[in-house]
């Protein structure tokens, strides 16, 4: 559980500064970070960048209602949603929505290029409601463990 709190907060600390703070040898935490990955407990290395840096500076939430609720349908929608680049997370939600979508993008002109592709031309969605983030507080955090 160290060593998770630790990559969670840097992922990039080496094996030694890791080793050092939780009292284990550096060959240990070497050991214990393959085993965390292998069994996929920590599922990927990742950098995570700042939008606005790389010209990408709007979240939109999504909030998606399905025509029909077969399941070759959600699987078509979950792997449509799951293909788009511009989703960033994805839910299958209960409640009076289906699923929530989380989508980064340039700006209002990708968001209507990415809204036909998703909801008009796929089909299978009844309706989305379209909530634009005015600020990220915290897109992002480590699992409390």
């Amino acid at each position: 559980m160290k060593i998770l709190r630790m990559v969670q907060q840097d992922n990039h600390a080496s094996q030694r500064v890791i080793a050092e703070k939780i009292g284990l040898s550096p060959p240990a935490v070497a050991r214990r970070l393959q085993h965390l990955r292998e069994t996929k407990v920590i599922r990927q290395d990742i950098a995570v960048l700042d939008e606005t840096a790389v010209g990408r500076p709007l979240t939109i939430i999504v909030h998606v209602t399905t025509e029909n609720e077969r399941l070759d349908l959600l699987d078509a929608m979950k792997d449509r949603f799951n293909r788009c680049p511009q989703v960033q997370q994805c839910y299958y939600v209960t409640g009076e929505m289906d699923f929530i979508l989380i989508l980064n993008v340039k700006d209002m002109a990708e968001y209507n290029e990415v809204t036909r592709r998703l909801f008009f031309d796929a089909g299978n969605v009844k309706s989305f409601r379209t909530c634009v983030s005015m600020e990220n507080v915290k897109t992002y955090g480590p699992i409390p463990v």
